[in-house]
């Protein structure tokens, strides 16, 4: 049997991760795909009009803010189907808490081929501007991301109090509604005085960061009106970041590895 000959085949429709707001954070394949396509569905409450910038002046831009899945995919469906190069941009990355797991499903059942390209997510922007590393060397090894249970319910088995418990890095999501909530479950776990980050619409212009000790985390919230696009970074690291603590043996003197022998 002849092997098949390889084809350089792009899908029709791309899911697009933006990242937390700032255009610079595009990856390089975003930012060739917007300035190449035909259609651009976008979410505009999460979504800065200066990423859409770089579109096409003819390109068809669809908000979808105010759209149910159920409207917005017979839209990706047609425009496909006439041949256009379409791309569906999501905030940060597609990966959490986008709601593409639906969109993907669907998308598969109407038969439309799709590729997902990855964004930068408000964690891994928070840690930036906070100059912070979430894992540091024999203080904290692991990172969760999560959410309080709101309108949509988290398992039983994650609970926040539940994985607070592993005094983890802990980067909590859409939760800020809820805040009085979280920090009570939060301070089960970690000390009062933990400095924590409340990072608010990160990479937008009006993002606003606030350090402050966990035990202050629902009133600063409160005092700001921090409600959409928040995001809290509660971690050990925090306090051994501003205590000049923790070395990784990567770059130690006393240890060797394959590339460094004794």
């Amino acid at each position: 049997m002849p092997l098949l000959e390889s084809v350089n085949f792009v899908p029709p429709l791309y899911i697009v991760g933006a990242g937390p707001g700032d255009p610079d954070l595009l990856t390089v394949k975003a930012q060739k795909l917007l300035v190449r396509a035909d259609v651009i569905l976008f979410a505009d409450s999460l979504v800065p009009r200066e990423i859409l910038q770089m579109a096409r002046p003819d390109a068809e831009l669809i908000p979808t803010a105010d759209k149910t899945l159920e409207e917005i995919l017979p839209l990706m469906v047609e425009r496909v189907r006439s041949q256009k190069l379409v791309v569906r941009l999501h905030s940060g990355d597609p990966s959490l808490y986008s709601a593409v797991h639906e969109q993907m499903q669907m998308l598969a059942a109407a038969g439309i081929s799709f590729e997902v390209v990855p964004g930068i997510s408000a964690f891994q922007l928070a840690a930036a501007k906070l100059k912070l590393e979430l894992t540091v060397p024999g203080l904290v090894q692991t990172l969760i991301l999560t959410r309080i249970s709101g309108r949509t319910q988290v398992p039983e088995a994650e609970e926040l109090s539940a994985l607070a418990a592993h005094q983890a890095s802990l980067c909590l999501y859409l939760s800020a509604k809820h805040v009085q909530s979280a920090q009570a479950k939060l301070l089960l776990h970690y000390p009062a005085d933990l400095p924590i980050a409340i990072c608010f619409r990160l990479g937008w212009s009006d993002e606003k960061i606030r350090i402050v000790p966990l035990s202050q985390m629902a009133a600063v919230t409160h005092q700001e009106d921090l409600m959409r696009t928040t995001l809290y970074v509660i971690s050990p690291a925090m306090q051994a970041s501003a205590a000049g603590e923790g070395r990784s043996h990567l770059y130690s003197p006393s240890h060797s590895h394959l590339f460094r022998p004794a």
